[in-house]
């Protein structure tokens, strides 16, 4: 992969543990072996095993505070644990608002805590940043579809769709022609329907598993010089490794995934990187092994 300098003091990294973005009936499904509270907040735990394999950051790091709102008050206007979401959002705002960065990585967290600085980027470089999404699903829901978990609306607000008092608090949008999906195969038709009603380019994993033509082809379209990478780690195939709150088979391995953002580096400047919704169950069984023995309060 190339060696983009992203560790410099112009660069941002934003700590964001966001798990109530992530639909209560889904995370129970999907992770059924932890009890339910313990199961929506791995998310948060899944950022701190983040934060913990990097090497240590010379530049500003922010953490944002994900406990205000009421993460159990359901579905409000389409959006379950609307309050939260709205509060997450103003404080990671406030967050990016004390820097003055010209690259941000974000840890999360489930995928919307890509929203925030993704809207700052694209308000910072305006037509000069392409978002390449790299996910399993289009995240494309909005209030009117049939998931209310803002972690699959994230696509939809960053190109200006969905909750009307979300989108008044971004900065700016991405038009959604500088939008690609990436590794994209498994959806439901009612948020799919989006993709191409909104003009969004996708990428399944077959159009990328032997090159990264297509996509960079599909780049260099935009007229783009900057690209914000985001990358949900269930888009690795859950054949190789779990990483995500869903198994999802036939997506791309960890090898591919690596060159398809290094082949991007290799053509446009990488401003910014988040990592989403990794669900780490062996640190889970861990902590359930360990809880309450003696010595370890």
């Amino acid at each position: 992969m190339i060696d983009q300098n992203v560790t410099d003091a112009r660069t941002l990294r934003l700590v964001w543990p966001q798990w109530q973005g992530a639909g209560r009936d889904t995370v129970a499904e999907l992770l059924p072996e932890v009890p339910i509270d313990r199961a929506r907040r791995s998310y948060a735990l899944g950022t701190r095993v983040l934060q913990a394999i990097l090497p240590d950051h010379p530049g500003p790091t922010e953490v944002v505070p994900v406990d205000g709102g009421n993460p159990d008050e359901g579905s409000t206007g389409g959006v379950e644990s609307r309050s939260a979401i709205l509060a997450s959002l103003a404080a990671a705002q406030r967050a990016l608002a004390r820097h003055d960065f010209d690259r941000v990585l974000t840890l999360g967290g489930e995928c919307s805590v890509s929203v925030a600085p993704f809207a700052e980027l694209a308000h910072k470089y305006e037509d000069d940043l392409a978002v390449i999404w790299i996910d399993s699903h289009p995240d494309t829901d909005t209030p009117d579809t049939g998931y209310d978990g803002f972690h699959a609306m994230a696509v939809s607000a960053l190109t200006g769709h969905g909750d009307g008092e979300i989108l008044n608090r971004l900065p700016a949008h991405v038009d959604s022609s500088r939008l690609a999906l990436v590794g994209l195969h498994d959806w439901v038709p009612d948020a799919y329907a989006h993709v191409d009603q909104w003009g969004l380019r996708a990428f399944t994993p077959t159009d990328l598993r032997k090159t990264s033509s297509g996509l960079l082809d599909w780049l260099a379209s935009t007229g783009a010089g900057k690209v914000a990478v985001h990358l949900d780690v269930d888009t690795v195939d859950s054949a190789e490794a779990v990483l995500g709150l869903g198994q999802v088979p036939d997506g791309l391995n960890r090898a591919q995934i690596r060159r398809v953002i290094g082949d991007i580096a290799e053509v446009a400047d990488i401003v910014g990187l988040t990592i989403a919704e990794f669900i780490p169950r062996d640190v889970l069984a861990i902590e359930e092994l360990i809880d309450g023995l003696p010595l370890t309060r």
